[in-house]
């Protein structure tokens, strides 16, 4: 199954012992639930699964964390950049970690919430979602971005996802004074299934989106990774 869409330009885990024990440990509490950090954002962030997700109020973007042990018995948990998301300590105490709040901020559950599992998107779904990422991508740099997506049937959710994960980059990067001009590397974003593992190149104009539907969102390349490539390869050349 091949998409393709050209947008005109618009105008200017694994180990889960503390946070799994801290849903478990409040009287049957589900293990997706809505936090608050003391810094103000709220997220909602499921256990549910091999791994942690985290999403961030006012944010579509799902965070796959990746837990690594710390001092204390603490266990840190990471994004696929590397990038520091939450501290929880043996008893279930949390930290939260973003850029406003780089030294961390406390957190506390505010109730129950949804679980972050990807919906399922039918062709004409993924069409339409497409002219759409498409379309904003191109307002954000303001000129023509290309859109191909090509996958097989069953994997329309993940690649909606990771399309719309790499457009979220690109329009982080435009809207940042110091990223804006690194951006001008990208004329084309392919979304592809084939090869059977997560990964982000960018060569020649094309940021190529590699998926591993099998997994879910953990198929897919973070808004962070896709930053971190297409600066690293502005700066190489």
């Amino acid at each position: 199954m091949a998409f393709a869409v050209v947008a005109g330009v618009c105008a200017l885990g694994i180990l889960l012992s503390p946070l799994a024990a801290e849903a478990q440990g409040r009287r049957g509490a589900p293990a997706t639930g809505r936090y608050v950090a003391g810094s103000g954002q709220s997220f909602t962030l499921d256990t549910s699964g091999s791994r942690p997700l985290l999403r961030f109020e006012r944010s579509t973007e799902i965070w796959v964390l990746r837990p690594t042990p710390a001092p204390r018995g603490d266990i840190l948990y990471r994004n696929d950049n590397g990038d520091q998301i939450l501290r929880v300590t043996p008893d279930g105490g949390m930290t939260l970690y973003t850029t406003s709040a780089p030294q961390g901020s406390p957190v506390s559950r505010a109730g129950d919430a949804a679980s972050l599992l990807a919906p399922s998107m039918t062709a004409v779904q993924m069409w339409n979602y497409i002219v759409r990422q498409s379309g904003r991508a191109s307002s954000a740099l303001g000129r023509l971005i290309q859109v191909d997506v090509d996958i097989q049937p069953g994997s329309e959710a993940v690649a909606a996802d990771a399309l719309s994960t790499a457009v979220d980059a690109i329009v982080r990067m435009a809207r940042s004074s110091n990223l804006r001009a690194e951006t001008n590397k990208v004329r084309r974003i392919v979304v592809t299934d084939q090869g059977g593992a997560s990964q982000a190149t960018l060569s020649r104009g094309t940021l190529r989106i590699a998926v591993n539907p099998r997994v879910g969102v953990a198929g897919r390349p973070s808004s962070a990774r896709i930053v971190r490539l297409v600066a690293d390869e502005a700066l190489s050349r």
